[in-house]
């Protein structure tokens, strides 16, 4: 190797420090910069030559390059924000992001926009003018819509998931429901607690199951009374619903324990659901021409049953007596004898209605029209009620002639009524329907599911942040804007959901920060100044002994 060689192999070591000092210097410039992962450049020995020697053919090497950069992917800090949108990484993954497509003012599509997708760790998302969740450049972030009827369905029939149900591709996040209809009450849970040591208030002689049923007048309580005398049951609990029209209405269940003598060990209490008399809008029979409710004493009484307690508090069995489309009132009320068992609902759950809107064929549960509500005492049985006398006026002081759901069949809920030697009390309460209600505000929580907040006080689950992860993320292509895109190298990004798989959660609230370290860096610097000036010392000390060879002529 001569001289030559030894100034050539001095000038790729300045090459390939200036190079390394341009990453250092990018990286401290984007030490603030949200998401930004570090990068670091490893050197690589240039190809050597070979030379003779009194021990044979050994090798010289000719100077340094560029082995390879390597992007930093460790996890960045997370920094606490105020906003709910913006959106950090913990873990492995990505967001995707895309140019959303143009419209003109009547919705139609101009272009379909960049098909390309960008990858970015960068969360500080917001919507736009357009109701697009975008990045700072712009793009769309992607998701999948969540399948809110599912997410209801579930509710209704009690099923419990892992995750929040989406359906359909991965496609632009926009949010458009700015406000919610209303959604009439369909579904009632209802847990009490009735204490086994209480006495039987209402008493009946020939039918001591519906004591409080018959002693029910509503006309009463439109004259300013009282539907219900305040000793005729010795425990009731009220639940505000709502109508289809968003209007609140309340619902009382009054509770009284039942004396019969053929009992066998168990425990009975009788029940009724009632509304305010003069908001019952049916009208009976509901083929047409039929008497309106709320003109009878039967106004506001929707059902009537009994729970069945073992001797040990357990509730084990109920029944449920409702009137049907064919009702026919009789001397100003709607008498026993047409109270038939309750129809169920797809979980298993007795069902009732007040038609609270006076619709036409809405007015029982079996009418075309009808908006039922189902009662959730904490068990059901999807084969309905069986069994008994074919309607109440039948069943007398006879427990057999209850109607009823079969044992083999009935389910037990976690959460169920329950009848111990304490005091009555409502333990748990629901219903799932609300008025109109505007969008207040957003969250995002750690599975990437993006919900609205409404003034009605309803948070529903709207979209799913979708994410990407990649066999070898050192591969993709950085193309500013805190984005990536895929390349060969890296692989097509495989997505998925938050917490899913390979891919990590999201915390709302915070970003992710830069992970460059800063120490490292200025150490890195220093050492690589030193690097350059011990090179250009090469030329310089390769240029002085090439200038005593120039010498020598003389």
């Amino acid at each position: 190797m001569g001289l030559s060689s030894s100034m050539w192999a001095g000038v790729t070591g300045l090459l390939a420090h200036g190079q390394r000092m341009g990453l250092i210097s990018n990286n401290l410039a984007n030490v603030n910069t949200t998401a930004f992962k570090a990068s670091n450049m490893y050197f690589a020995d240039l190809v050597s030559v070979n030379i003779g020697t009194d021990a044979g053919i050994a090798q010289i090497g000719t100077g340094v390059g560029v082995g390879a950069v390597y992007s930093d992917l460790s996890q960045g800090g997370l920094e606490t924000t105020t906003d709910a949108l913006d959106l950090a990484i913990s873990g492995n993954g990505y967001f995707i992001v895309k140019e959303k497509t143009s419209t003109n003012a009547n919705g139609t599509a101009l272009r379909s926009g960049n098909l390309t997708s960008y990858y970015t760790r960068a969360g500080n998302f917001r919507f736009d003018s357009d109701g697009y969740l975008v990045d700072e450049n712009g793009y769309v972030v992607q998701g999948w819509e969540v399948d809110t009827d599912k997410v209801r369905s579930n509710e209704v029939s009690g099923v419990t998931t892992s995750s929040v149900p989406i359906k359909g591709s991965i496609k632009d996040i926009k949010l458009d429901q700015f406000q919610i209809p209303a959604q009439a009450t369909e579904n009632m849970t209802v847990i009490t607690q009735l204490d086994s040591s209480d006495t039987d208030h209402a008493t009946s002689d020939t039918d001591p199951f519906f004591a409080m049923a018959e002693l029910w007048d509503g006309q009463a309580a439109i004259s300013g009374g009282n539907a219900l005398a305040d000793t005729a049951y010795a425990y009731q609990t009220t639940m505000t619903v709502y109508d289809q029209n968003g209007t609140s209405h309340v619902l009382t269940i009054y509770y009284d324990k039942v004396t019969v003598s053929n009992s066998g060990g168990k425990e009975y209490w009788e029940y009724i659901v009632t509304c305010d008399p003069s908001e019952d809008g049916r009208t009976l029979p509901d083929s047409g021409g039929g008497t309106a409710v709320n003109t009878t004493s039967t106004a506001g009484l929707l059902m009537t049953g009994t729970l069945t307690f073992d001797s040990s508090g357990n509730l084990i069995n109920m029944s449920g007596y409702t009137l049907k489309s064919d009702a026919v009132a009789s001397g100003g009320a709607y008498n026993l004898d047409q109270w038939t068992a309750a129809d169920v609902n797809s979980s298993g759950y007795p069902q009732f209605t007040a038609n609270f809107r006076s619709v036409s064929g809405g007015s029982a549960t079996d009418s075309a029209n009808a908006i039922n509500i189902a009662l959730n005492v904490g068990i059901r049985d999807t084969h309905g009620f069986v069994g008994g006398a074919s309607n109440a006026a039948g069943v007398g002081d006879t427990v057999s002639n209850l109607t009823g759901f079969t044992a083999s069949t009935l389910k037990t809920n976690s959460t169920v009524t329950t009848n111990y030697s304490t005091s009555s009390s409502t333990v748990f309460n629901s219903q799932d329907g609300y008025a109109s209600g505007t969008l207040t505000g957003v969250s995002v929580d750690s599975d990437g599911i993006l919900s609205g907040t409404f003034s009605n006080g309803q948070v529903l689950e709207l979209w799913c942040v979708a994410m990407a992860n990649f066999t070898n993320a050192n591969g993709l292509d950085s193309v500013g804007g805190n984005l990536y895109a895929a390349t060969v190298a890296s692989g097509q990004g495989v997505t998925g959901r938050a917490n899913t798989g390979s891919l990590g959660s999201i915390s709302g609230y915070s970003l992710e920060t830069s992970n460059v370290d800063m120490a490292a860096e200025m150490v890195d610097m220093i050492l690589t100044q030193r690097g350059f000036q011990a090179n250009s010392k090469i030329i310089t000390t390769v240029d002085t002994m090439l200038a005593e060879v120039i010498q020598l002529k003389r």
